[in-house]
């Protein structure tokens, strides 16, 4: 089972609420606000801006 693409119309950055992108290779979503890469584990977005990565 892969990343429900549906989720994105809902999903929302949790630290500024903007909206999210799929990475080019669907392993997270990245908000283009905040340039935080939240990873995608077991196909479930892991929405915890502890856990988000920092984009470049």
């Amino acid at each position: 089972m892969a990343f429900d693409k549906e989720l994105l119309d809902i999903l929302v950055c949790p630290k500024c609420k903007g909206d999210l992108k799929l990475t080019s290779k669907e392993k997270g979503l990245t908000c283009s606000t905040c340039k935080l890469e939240y990873p995608i584990q077991d196909d479930i977005p892991i929405m915890l801006v502890d856990q988000a990565n920092p984009t470049t």
